[in-house]
């Protein structure tokens, strides 16, 4: 796999995560080659039509990292553990463009969720353009890859998880307790949250939406929820 940019190459530096190489433009003197020596991993100069060749699009900034493949956690290691810390995960339902889960691994990352749990099927898998759009926040949250997002909610609730999705026709998300053990479901793009799923929740939570469109895209709804849930922690 490869990372592409100094935000994401320096996070998956900063990270455990198994590096094999890293290319960097020639002339190159910055902190980023310091942090890749100090971490032995093996630094190669290259011309920038070499960079540009590995990353097809040339949005490398002078840099690419080859890494191991993403490494999913068990949804296990994301349900509660004690009470001294409710959990906060969000279940993402059928995210099919890279650049939201990229922007969504982000700001959960910066929100300090606890973890992100996504289906095999019909969902975009951790990717090279995903990690470049979460700008490295990957490397730092863990990500539970499920068969089944309904089964999973389901054990998240006997894991004695509150899941709430959010949707339009919701109850307020500043009326609803987010303080506790709580999984937020976000909906695919233009479908929302599905019937079934919605109906495996506990409630359904919305935004307040003052303008005349009617939606947010999935990774700004996302983080407006996930922040309401921080301020009610807070």
């Amino acid at each position: 796999m490869k990372v592409f940019g100094r935000n994401a190459v320096t996070e998956c530096l900063r990270s455990d995560r198994t590096i094999d190489k890293l290319l960097v433009e020639k002339g190159d003197k910055s902190d980023l080659v310091s942090l890749a020596r100090n971490r032995g991993v093996k630094v190669q100069f290259v011309d920038k039509a070499v960079l540009d060749k590995e990353s097809d699009n040339g949005r490398h900034q002078g840099c690419i990292a080859f890494t191991s493949e993403f490494s999913y956690c068990e949804l296990e290691e994301l349900l509660p553990q004690n009470n001294d810390h409710p959990v906060l995960l969000v279940v993402l339902e059928e995210i099919t463009d890279p650049h939201n889960l990229g922007s969504i691994i982000r700001v959960s990352e910066c929100a300090g969720v606890d973890g992100i749990i996504i289906g095999k099927n019909r969902q975009v898998a951790v990717n090279e353009t995903v990690e470049r759009c979460s700008a490295g926040a990957v490397s730092h949250v863990r990500i539970a890859r499920v068969t089944n997002i309904n089964n999973a909610i389901k054990q998240l609730r006997d894991s004695g998880v509150w899941v709430y999705c959010a949707d339009m026709d919701g109850q307020s998300m500043y009326q609803a307790d987010l303080t506790g053990n709580i999984a937020l479901v976000i909906g695919g793009e233009g479908k929302g949250v599905g019937k079934l799923t919605r109906s495996l929740c506990d409630g359904v939570i919305s935004i307040a939406l003052k303008g005349k469109v009617n939606s947010l895209n999935a990774s700004v709804a996302c983080g407006i929820v996930v922040y309401e849930a921080v301020r009610q922690r807070q």
